[in-house]
C-alpha cells in the first residue's frame, strides 16, 4: 500500500464498480488512521461514505494528471488495473490512439475502423527510429525487432496474440507488410511480393465468421521472414498449428464454414467454374448450418479473384488451380450425399446409386462412384485372419463421411502450406538471419468448451510462462546494468497448471492412453482423472464441477474454465477408415492421389490417424494432442532461441461498432493476455525510473544546495533521502534513479506544496506592487480629472460668448439677404419685360429683311445665267479657233513626216516590223480626221441651237419688262388682308411650336429613361461580361493548373522510372561484377583494368525505353517541342515550318519502329508511298521549270542587251524616239513578268528542300545519282578526335581524371571539349565516330559517378558537364544537314544522365540530412535556458527493458543542416549550375526536412509543447533567412516549410475559447484535419503554467474543420518519398572555338588536333 499521506483531501482514488468496474472519486477530506469510513465525491458529482476496516482496505490511489495519456503503461506512478484501465480508455477514446506500450508489450487495441496510419509515409517515419522517441505502433515493434536483428544478428520473434476479433491476423499483416518494405528496400521484388501474397490464400482456406469475428483465424501460424546478410528479405517459410477441421462439417449458429466454399458459391456463375456444378451456399449442408451466407462489407467474387491471383504470384498453375477448386468443390458435393438408413433396428445403412450429389463428387475427384457408396455405408473387420464386412448404421456412415471430408481438407490444407513454403523458400542464399511472427489464437473460453479450447489454453500456459519469464529476465537486467542491490523479485510461475496438462499421467496422457483402449469413452476418461487428480493427488489446478459428472475444470493463468469431456477422444483419434484412403488414392486425379499418397510418407500425420481392419494396425500411436505437444515444443524452442516482441491485441466490445469501449471485455482480456502480470512484475520492484538529468528538471525546487545541470546526480543523492525518509521506496543506480510504486505521486505533492507556498510569496509580493501602482494610478486621475474639469468651465464660458456674438451676425446677415432677394426678383422681373419687348421689334425686322433677301436673290440668279449663257459662247468660239490652227499645224506635220520617211529606209531594215506601226499610226490619224469632221458638224449645230435660244430668251424679256410697266400698284385692303392671314398663320405656328416643344419634352424624358435604362443594360451586360471573362479565366486557369499538375506528374513518374532503370543497372552492373570475380576466381586470366574501361559496352540507357519516351517528359523544354508547342506552330506558323516540327517527330516514330522491328501500319506505309510518288512529281517538275527558267533568263538577257543597243543608237541619231519608248515600256513589262515566275519557281525549290527533308533517302539516292557531289563546307575551330584515341580521351578526360584537378577546370570544360570533338565528326560526315564518342562519354560519366557516388563536388561537377554538352549538342543539331538528327539518340541518354546525376547530388545530400533532420529541427535548442533543461528529449524516459541510448559525439543542431546544404550550394555555386536548378534542389531537400520534421512531431508527444514549439519556430526562422539569404525562395523552397510552421503556430496559440478555434482552423491552412487533432490531443505541457488541451476544444476544432474545404490529403503524415519532377532550362553556353580554349596540360589531352 503506498503511503497513508497521499490520502489528503482533493487525492483522486479508484473504487470499484460493477457495471464500469472502476470509477474514479476525489477525497473531500484527509484520511487519518483509524477512521471507518472515507467521504468520497465521485465523478458523476454524488457523494458517498466508502468503508475502511484497516489501511490495507484503502481504495486504490490515481496517478497525477502530467501521467494522464501516458503511452507507457509501466511509466504510471501508480500500477495497478485500474489505472492501466483508465489509461487505455484515454488513449483510445480521448486521443484516438489505439497502441499503447506496456514495457516490453505492446497493446492493440481494434479500433473497428479504417484509420489512416499503415500508409508507406508511416513506414518511412517509423524506419530507423527508437521505440522510446516515438507513439506506439505495430511498427515500432517491427522496427525493434528488425533493428536489433540487423545490429546483434540475432533471430528475433514477434508474437501476437488475443481474442478472435481482436485484430491478431490484421497486426500479422501490417507487420509482413513493413518487414517487405524495409526488407525490400521500398521495391517490392518477387519474395516481398511473394510473402504479401501468402495472406490472402490463408485467409481463404484458414479463416471463417465466428460469433465473435468476421474474418476468425481458426489455425495458429508462424511465419519465419528470412533475411540476408544486407538485411533484405530472401524467403520465408510458414508453420501452421491446430486448423480445426471440425468446423468444416459442422458451424454454430450465426458462423460460416471457411471463406473459401462461399468464395466458389459466389462465383459459380465463371465459365470456368461452370464444371464444379455449384450452387448457391444455402443449399449445402456443409455451408448452411450456421444460417450466415454473406459478411456485410465482403464481396466473395472479389475475395476470390484476389486469392487465385495470390496462387499465380506464388506459381500455381492455374489449371492445378481448378484441381484445388474441384476437390473443395467436392467436399461441399460430399456433405449432401443422403445416407439412409435400414435394417430393423436401423443397424444398416445405404446410399442411392443415382444420388446426384455423390456421383459430383466421385466425377470430380475421379473416384469410383460404386465403390465409395460402399465403404461409406461398411466397414471390414479382421476375425480369426479372415477379413469381414459389416455394415454401418446410419449415424456410423454420416460420421465416416464427415470424417473423410475433414481429412480430404486437412490434406489440402497442408498440401497448399508446403506449396506456399516452396514457393517462399530463399533463392539467393543462406538465410543469415529471421524474424518470426506468432500469430496464434489468445486464451478462449465459452459457454461450452472442448477438445480445441482446451489445447487453446494450453498453448497459452505456455506462451505466458515464456513471457513471464522474459519479462523478469528483462527487470533484473535492467537492475544489473544500473549496478541496484536488489532482491528476487517474485512472480507466479503457471508451471504446475502446465506439469497437469503435459506431465506424467496428466491430462494428455491419459486421453491418450484412453484413446488406446478398445472401447475408451469420454466418460471413461473422465473417471480416471477425477481418480488421478482429484482422489489419489488432488491438484491444486483441478477441479470437478459440483453439478456435472461429464466435465472438469482447470484453473489457468487467466481464469477458470470447464471443459465439456463429449467428442474429446474422436477429436484427438482424429480417424479415417483406410478403405475410403485406399478409393482416394486411386483417385484419376493428379492432386488427389498426390494428397493421400503423402501419407505413406510422412512418418507422422499432422491431421489424424488412418484405421484400417486388422487391430494391430488399427489406429496410428500419434494422436493429434502428442502431435500438437510435439509442434508447440518446437515452436517454445525456437521462441526461447530467439529475441520475442509481444504484441496483445484487445478486442474493446462485442458488437464491433467503431471507439466503443467495454471496460467489463476489456479487463477480461488484460487479464488473460498478461498484461496485468507485466504490471504486477514491474510493480514489485521499481516501477518508476528517472534519469539524473529529467529528476533534476522537473524537481528542481525541491533540491537544497547549489544547483547546476552538470551535478545533477549529485545534488539528487544529496536531497533525496531528507525528502523520502524510507530508503526501501528509492535506489540510485549509474544513470537513473529509481522509486517503488507511489513515491512519484509523493514527489508530485510536495513539488506542488513547495510551489504553492513560493507562488503565496509571490503573490504577496505583486499584489503590494499592484496596491502601490493602483494608488498612483488614482492619485493620478484625480489631478487629471480636475484639470479637464476646469479646462472644461472655461471652455464653456467662452462657447457662450462665441453663440452670441454669432447670434448678432446671423441677423444682420439674414437681413441683407432678404433685401438682396427682393431687389433681385425686381430686376429680373424688368429685364424679362425687356426682353420680350425686343424678341418683337427683332421679330418683325427679320421679316423685313426675308423678303428683301428673297428678291436680290431672284435678281442674281438671273444675272448669273445672263453670264453662263454667254461665257459658252465665247468659250464655243475660241476652241473653235483652237481647232482650225490645230488642223494648220497637223497637215504641216504631216508633210513634213513623209518627206522624212522618204529618206529614212535604211531605218526600216534595221527596224523590221516597223511599217506595220507606221501604218497603224496612219489608220489612227484617218480616224482622227474623221471623228475632227464630225465634230465640227456637231459644233455647227450646237452654234445655231444657242443663237436661236438666245433670240427667244430675248423676246420674253422684253415681253417681262412690258407687263412690268403696264401693272397698276396693290391696293391697302389687299395688303390688310394679307396681314390678318400672316396673324392668323404666326398664330397658328405659335401653337403648333408650343405642341411640339412640349412633345419635344416629352420626348426628351423619355430619350433620358430610355438613356438611363441604356446605361443599367450596358452596366448590367458590363458586368456580366466581367463575370463571363473572369469565369472562363477562372476555368482557363485551372485548366491550365490542372495541364501543368499533370505533366509535372508525368514527368515525376518519368524521373522515377529512370531512377528505378538506374538501380536496376546499378545491380546489373554489381552482377555482372561478381560474376567476373567468379570468373577470376575459377582460373581466368585478369584483364587490364585500362582495357576493360576501354572497350566497355555503352549503357543499355541508350536502347532503353526510358531512352524512347515522348517528349514531353524530357526535363529539358526546350530541347525537342512538347505536343504543346507542336500544335502551336501548327496553327501560327508558316507551312515550312509546320511540315518540318511534323516530320522530325515523325521521323523519330519511324525510327524507333526501325529499331524495335515493328511493322507499320498499312495506312501509313500507303500514306509513306503517295508522299514519295509526290516528291517524284515534283522533283520532276522542278527539273523541268529550272530549265526553263535558264532558257527564259537567257533569252531575256539578249533582249535587254538588243534593247540597250537599239536605245543608244536611237538617241545617237535622235529618230524615233516615241516608238523606242513605248518598246522598252513592253521589255519592261515582260521583266515584271519573270520575276513573278522566278519568286514562283523558288517556292517550288523551298517545297522540293521540304520533301527532300522528309524522305532524306531520296535525296541520298538522288545525290549518289548525281555526278557532281558537293563537298561538307569546312568549319573552323574544331577539334579532331582519332578513333584509336577516344578511349584515351575517355580516360583522361573523365574516368581517371583527378577529383583536385576536375575541381579546378573551368565549369563545363570536359564538356565543350567533347562537343567539339562530336561536331568535329558531325561536319566531317562521319556519324559512326560521332555516335561512338558520345556513347563512350555518356558510359565514362556513368563510370565517373558511380565510383564518387558520395562526393558532392565531383557530381555537381558532372551534372554541369552533362548539362553543358546537352545543350551544345542540341545547339548544333539543327544547324547540321539532317544527317545529325542521328545524334537524337544520344541527346536523349544525355537528358537521362542528366537526371541520374541530380537524382545522386540530392541523394547525397539526402543521406547526410536523414539522421540529423528530427535532432536538429525538433530536439536542439538553439535559444539556451528556454525549455529550462539542456538534456536531449531523445534520452526522456524509456520503456521497461529497453537499451539506453548512447550519446555518440555532440548532438547535431540546425547549425549542421544548414552546413550539409551550404556544402550542397557551394557545389552547384562552383560549377556555375543555373539558378532555377538550384531552386528546384533546394525546393526538394527542403521539403524532405519539413515533412521528415513534421511527421516526427506528429508521432511524439514530449516534443508537442509551447516551449518546444518556439525552438522550433526559431530553427526553422534559421533556416528561411539561409535561403533567402542566398535567393532559394523564388523555386519555392521557402513555402514547403510552411506546414511545419503552422504547426509550430499551433503550439503557441491559445486553445480554449472559440474564437481561438476559429482563428486556429484559419491559420492551419496548410494542415491536414487529421494533423491539427492529431497535434491537439498530443499536447502535452512540460509546466505548471500549461494546461492540457480539454476535449471540449478539440470537439469545436473537428466541427469547424469539417465545415472548411481541405484539399489536403486524409493521410496523418506526408510522403517523404515524394519526388518533385525536374526542368532542365535550356541554355546553351556561348559559342567557343578551339583556338579560344584554354586546356591545362595536366589532362592530357594534346593528342587533340585543332581544325
Amino acid at each position: 500500500m503506498a503511503t497513508l499521506e497521499l490520502y489528503s483531501k482533493g487525492a483522486g482514488v479508484w473504487i470499484p464498480d460493477p457495471d464500469e468496474v472502476w470509477v474514479s472519486a476525489q477525497l473531500l477530506q484527509d484520511y487519518t488512521p483509524g477512521e471507518k469510513h472515507l467521504l468520497l465525491q465521485l465523478s458523476n458529482g454524488k457523494e458517498m461514505h466508502y468503508p475502511v476496516g484497516s489501511p490495507a482496505d484503502l481504495p486504490l490511489l490515481g496517478n497525477p494528471d502530467i501521467l494522464e495519456g501516458e503511452n507507457d503503461l509501466t511509466a504510471l506512478s501508480f500500477l495497478h488495473e485500474p489505472a492501466v484501465l483508465h489509461n487505455l480508455r484515454v488513449r483510445f477514446l480521448d486521443y484516438n490512439s489505439i497502441y499503447t506500450y506496456c514495457g516490453i508489450v505492446l497493446v492493440a487495441i481494434n479500433p473497428y475502423d479504417q484509420l489512416h496510419i499503415y500508409g508507406e509515409e508511416v513506414i518511412d517515419a517509423y524506419s530507423g527510429q527508437d521505440m522510446a522517441d516515438i507513439e506506439p505502433h505495430i511498427f515500432s515493434v517491427a522496427e525493434e525487432a528488425y533493428r536489433t536483428m540487423t545490429r546483434e544478428e540475432k533471430n528475433q520473434s514477434i508474437i501476437i496474440s488475443g481474442e478472435s476479433g481482436s485484430g491478431k491476423t490484421v497486426s500479422a499483416k501490417f507487420t509482413m507488410r513493413y518487414f517487405a518494405v524495409v526488407g525490400g528496400a521500398a521495391k517490392q521484388t518477387s519474395v516481398e511480393e511473394r510473402v504479401l501474397a501468402s495472406n490472402p490464400i490463408m485467409e481463404s482456406i484458414g479463416n471463417a465468421k465466428t460469433t465473435r469475428n468476421d474474418n476468425s483465424s481458426r489455425f495458429g501460424k508462424y511465419i519465419e521472414i528470412g533475411f540476408g546478410r544486407k538485411g533484405d528479405i530472401i524467403g520465408a517459410k510458414m508453420r501452421t498449428y491446430l486448423l480445426e477441421k471440425s468446423r468444416v462439417v459442422f458451424q454454430a449458429s450465426s458462423e460460416r464454414n471457411y471463406h473459401i466454399f462461399y468464395q466458389l458459391c459466389a462465383s459459380r456463375e465463371l465459365p470456368e467454374m461452370r464444371s464444379l456444378k455449384l450452387d448457391a451456399p444455402e443449399n449445402f449442408r456443409y455451408t448452411n448450418q450456421g444460417g450466415e451466407m454473406q459478411i456485410p462489407g465482403a464481396d466473395d467474387v472479389l475475395d476470390l479473384e484476389r486469392t487465385r491471383n495470390a496462387f499465380t504470384i506464388l506459381g500455381v498453375q492455374p489449371d492445378q488451380q481448378m484441381e484445388l477448386f474441384r476437390i473443395l468443390s467436392a467436399i461441399l458435393h460430399l456433405g449432401n450425399a443422403k445416407i439412409q438408413a435400414s435394417g430393423r433396428s436401423s443397424d444398416k445403412s445405404y446410399i442411392d446409386a443415382d444420388d446426384r450429389s455423390l456421383a459430383v463428387f466421385s466425377q470430380l475427384l475421379g473416384v469410383e462412384g460404386p465403390q465409395m457408396a460402399h465403404w461409406l455405408c461398411h466397414r471390414r473387420l479382421a476375425v480369426g485372419g479372415e477379413m469381414l464386412v459389416k455394415p454401418r448404421s446410419g449415424q456410423q456412415a454420416t460420421e465416416a463421411r464427415d470424417a473423410l471430408a475433414k481429412h480430404i481438407y486437412g490434406q489440402l490444407f497442408t498440401w497448399t502450406v508446403q506449396r506456399l513454403n516452396s514457393a517462399l523458400r530463399s533463392q539467393r542464399g543462406q538465410t543469415r538471419s529471421f524474424i518470426g511472427v506468432l500469430d496464434i489464437y489468445g486464451f478462449e473460453t465459452f459457454d461450452r468448451n472442448s477438445f480445441e479450447q482446451f489445447c487453446i489454453n494450453y498453448a497459452n500456459e505456455k506462451l505466458q510462462q515464456q513471457f513471464n519469464r522474459h519479462v523478469f529476465h528483462l527487470e533484473q537486467e535492467e537492475y544489473v546494468r544500473e549496478e541496484l542491490a536488489w532482491s528476487k523479485i517474485e512472480f507466479s510461475d503457471n508451471q504446475q497448471c502446465i506439469n497437469l496438462v503435459e506431465g506424467q499421467l496428466g491430462l494428455f496422457d491419459l486421453l491418450d492412453e484412453e484413446c488406446r483402449m478398445p472401447k475408451g469413452s469420454d466418460e471413461s476418461w473422465v473417471r480416471k482423472l477425477y481418480d488421478q487428480h482429484l482422489s489419489s493427488k488432488p491438484h491444486p489446478h483441478f477441479q470437478k464441477p459440483r453439478m456435472s459428472n461429464s466435465a472438469f475444470i482447470v484453473l489457468h493463468f487467466a481464469d477458470l474454465v470447464q471443459y465439456e469431456c463429449e467428442g474429446f477422444l474422436n477429436k484427438n483419434r482424429d480417424t479415417v477408415y483406410e478403405e475410403l484412403v485406399n478409393i482416394m488414392k486411386a483417385s484419376q486425379s493428379e492432386l488427389v492421389a498426390e494428397l493421400f499418397q503423402q501419407q505413406e510418407n510422412v512418418p507422422s500425420v499432422a491431421n489424424g490417424s488412418v484405421r484400417s481392419g486388422k487391430r494391430a494396425t488399427r489406429e496410428h500411436r500419434l494422436t493429434v494432442g502428442f502431435q500438437f505437444r510435439q509442434s508447440l515444443q518446437m515452436l517454445m524452442d525456437t521462441l526461447n532461441s530467439t529475441t520475442p516482441h509481444y504484441v496483445r491485441c484487445i478486442k474493446p466490445n462485442d458488437l464491433k461498432e467503431p471507439f466503443m469501449f467495454d471496460p467489463k471485455r476489456t479487463v477480461q482480456q488484460l487479464r488473460a493476455c498478461g498484461v496485468l502480470e507485466t504490471i504486477r512484475i514491474s510493480a514489485a520492484g521499481f516501477p518508476s525510473r528517472w534519469t539524473y538529468e529529467e529528476f533534476f528538471s522537473r524537481y528542481r525546487v525541491l533540491l537544497r544546495g547549489p544547483q547546476s545541470l552538470e551535478q545533477a546526480q549529485a545534488s539528487c543523492q544529496r536531497t533525496l533521502p531528507q525528502i523520502i525518509s524510507d530508503p526501501d521506496q528509492y535506489c540510485f543506480g549509474k544513470t537513473k534513479v529509481f522509486f517503488r510504486a507511489g513515491q512519484v505521486a509523493l514527489l508530485e505533492r510536495l513539488r506542488a506544496e513547495r510551489l504553492r507556498e513560493a507562488a503565496v510569496v509571490i503573490q504577496s509580493r505583486v499584489r503590494g506592487w499592484l496596491s502601490r501602482i493602483r494608488f498612483t494610478r488614482v492619485l493620478w486621475a484625480t489631478v487629471t480629472i480636475q484639470r479637464y474639469s476646469r479646462g472644461a468651465l472655461a471652455r464653456r464660458l467662452a462657447l457662450t460668448l462665441r453663440y452670441t456674438k454669432a447670434a448678432l451676425v446671423i441677423q444682420k446677415m439674414y437681413r441683407m439677404v432678404v433685401v438682396r432677394q427682393l431687389f433681385l426678383m425686381i430686376r429680373q422681373a424688368t429685364i424679362t419685360i425687356q426682353a420680350f419687348t425686343r424678341g418683337t421689334l427683332a421679330r418683325r425686322t427679320y421679316r423685313q429683311l426675308v423678303a428683301e433677301r428673297a428678291t436680290v436673290l431672284l435678281q442674281a440668279r438671273v444675272r448669273g445665267w445672263l453670264a453662263r449663257r454667254a461665257y459658252r459662247r465665247v468659250r464655243a468660239a475660241v476652241v473653235f479657233m483652237q481647232c482650225c490652227v490645230r488642223r494648220r499645224a497637223a497637215r504641216r506635220r504631216l508633210l513634213k513626216l513623209k518627206s522624212e520617211a522618204r529618206s529614212v529606209e535604211r531605218y526600216r531594215e534595221l527596224n523590221t516590223g516597223m511599217e506595220v506601226k507606221v501604218m497603224q499610226l496612219q489608220l489612227r490619224a484617218d480616224q482622227e480626221a474623221r471623228e475632227r469632221a464630225a465634230l465640227k458638224e456637231t459644233l455647227h449645230a450646237e452654234r445655231e441651237a444657242a443663237s436661236a435660244e438666245l433670240e427667244a430668251l430675248r423676246l420674253i424679256i422684253q415681253r417681262l419688262e412690258s407687263q412690268k410697266h403696264e401693272r397698276p400698284p396693290p391696293c391697302s385692303d389687299i395688303s390688310e388682308k394679307k396681314e390678318e392671314k400672316r396673324k392668323r398663320a404666326e398664330d397658328k405656328a405659335a401653337q403648333e411650336i408650343l405642341q411640339l416643344t412640349q412633345e419635344l419634352q416629352t420626348l426628351q424624358r423619355e430619350k433620358d429613361d430610355f438613356s438611363k435604362e441604356r446605361e443599367e443594360l450596358s452596366a448590367r451586360l458590363l458586368e456580366q461580361e466581367k463575370a463571363k471573362e473572369e469565369c472562363v479565366h477562372q476555368a482557363v486557369s485551372q485548366a491550365s493548373a490542372a495541364l501543368r499538375v499533370e505533366l509535372d506528374e508525368e514527368r515525376r513518374k518519368y524521373q522515377g522510372l529512370l531512377r528505378e532503370f538506374t538501380r536496376l543497372e546499378q545491380r546489373y552492373d554489381n552482377l555482372r561484377e561478381m560474376s567476373l570475380l567468379t570468373e577470376r576466381t575459377s582460373g581466368h586470366r585478369r584483364t587490364d583494368s585500362t582495357q576493360s574501361q576501354s572497350f566497355e559496352p555503352p549503357s543499355p540507357t541508350l536502347l532503353s525505353p526510358q531512352s524512347l519516351t515522348p517528349l514531353p517528359l524530357s526535363p529539358f523544354p526546350f530541347a525537342f517541342p512538347s505536343p504543346e508547342e507542336v500544335r502551336r506552330v501548327s496553327v501560327t506558323s508558316p507551312c515550312r515550318e509546320r511540315t518540318l516540327s511534323v516530320c522530325s517527330s515523325e521521323t523519330t516514330m519511324d525510327s524507333l519502329m526501325e529499331k524495335m522491328d515493328v511493322a507499320k501500319d498499312p495506312a501509313v506505309k500507303m500514306r509513306g508511298e503517295d508522299l514519295a510518288h509526290a516528291y517524284d512529281a515534283v522533283r520532276v517538275a522542278n527539273k523541268f521549270l529550272e530549265s526553263q527558267l535558264r532558257n527564259q533568263r537567257s533569252q531575256w538577257e539578249e533582249e535587254l542587251e538588243a534593247l540597250r543597243n537599239q536605245a543608244s543608237s536611237a538617241s545617237s541619231s535622235a529618230s524615233q524616239p516615241q516608238e523606242l519608248q513605248e518598246l522598252l515600256e513592253a521589255r519592261e513589262q515582260e521583266c515584271v513578268r519573270l520575276r513573278r515566275e522566278l519568286k514562283e519557281l523558288r517556292s517550288t525549290v523551298s517545297l522540293r528542300r521540304l520533301l527532300t527533308q522528309v524522305f532524306p533517302s531520296a535525296l541520298t539516292a538522288e545525290s549518289s545519282s548525281c555526278p557532281f557531289q558537293p563537298k561538307p563546307a569546312a568549319v573552323c575551330g574544331l577539334l579532331e578526335c582519332r578513333k584509336r584515341d577516344e578511349a584515351k580521351l575517355m580516360k583522361n578526360l573523365i574516368t581517371d581524371i583527378r577529383v583536385d584537378t576536375a575541381l579546378s577546370l573551368p565549369p563545363g570544360l570536359p564538356a565543350i571539349v567533347l562537343s567539339l570533338c562530336v561536331r568535329q565528326a558531325d561536319c566531317s560526315r562521319d556519324q559512326t565516330h560521332a555516335r561512338s564518342l558520345c556513347s563512350a562519354a555518356v558510359t565514362a560519366v556513368k563510370a565517373a559517378l558511380k565510383k564518387h557516388n558520395n562526393n558532392i563536388d565531383v557530381t555537381a561537377l558532372w551534372l554541369k558537364n552533362v548539362c553543358v554538352l546537352h545543350d551544345l549538342l542540341t545547339q548544333h543539331s539543327p544547324k547540321q544537314t539532317l544527317d545529325s538528327t542521328e545524334l537524337a539518340p544520344m541527346i536523349h541518354a544525355l537528358s537521362d544522365l542528366c537526371i541520374q546525376a541530380y537524382q545522386q547530388l540530392l541523394s547525397i545530400t539526402e543521406t547526410r540530412l536523414q539522421n540529423i533532420i528530427v535532432p536538429a529541427m525538433l530536439e536542439s535548442e538553439t535559444i539556451p535556458g528556454l525549455s529550462g533543461s539542456a538534456v536531449k528529449l531523445g534520452a526522456s524516459r524509456k520503456r521497461a527493458g529497453s537499451d539506453p541510448r548512447t550519446a555518440a559525439g555532440v548532438a547535431p543542431t540546425i547549425a549542421s543542416v544548414l552546413r550539409e546544404l551550404g556544402a550542397l550550394h557551394a557545389a552547384m555555386t562552383h560549377q556555375a549550375l543555373p539558378a532555377p536548378l538550384m531552386e528546384q534542389a533546394f525546393h526538394q531537400l527542403t521539403y524532405l526536412i519539413s515533412a521528415s520534421a513534421l511527421n516526427s512531431l506528429l508521432l511524439r508527444k514530449d516534443v508537442c509543447c509551447w516551449n518546444r514549439g518556439m525552438q522550433i519556430r526559431y530553427n526553422v526562422s534559421l533556416l528561411e533567412e539561409w535561403l533567402r539569404s542566398r535567393n532559394l525562395q523564388a523555386g519555392g523552397a521557402v513555402a514547403t516549410l510552411e506546414p511545419l510552421i503552422q504547426a509550430v503556430q499551433l503550439l503557441q496559440t491559445g486553445k480554449k475559447t472559440e474564437a481561438e478555434a476559429q482563428a486556429l482552423v484559419q491559420t492551419c491552412s496548410a494542415l491536414s484535419s487529421q494533423q491539427i487533432v492529431k497535434i491537439l490531443t498530443l499536447y502535452t505541457p512540460h509546466s505548471d503554467l500549461e494546461e492540457r488541451v480539454s476535449l471540449n476544444f478539440i470537439r469545436t476544432v473537428q466541427g469547424l474543420l469539417k465545415g472548411r474545404s481541405d484539399s489536403q490529403p486524409p493521410q496523418l503524415l506526408l510522403d517523404v518519398r515524394r519526388v518533385f519532377p525536374v526542368t532542365f532550362l535550356y541554355s546553351p553556353p556561348t559559342g567557343l572555338l578551339a583556338e579560344q580554349l584554354v586546356i591545362p596540360d595536366a589532362l592530357k589531352i594534346s593528342f587533340l588536333r585543332r581544325v
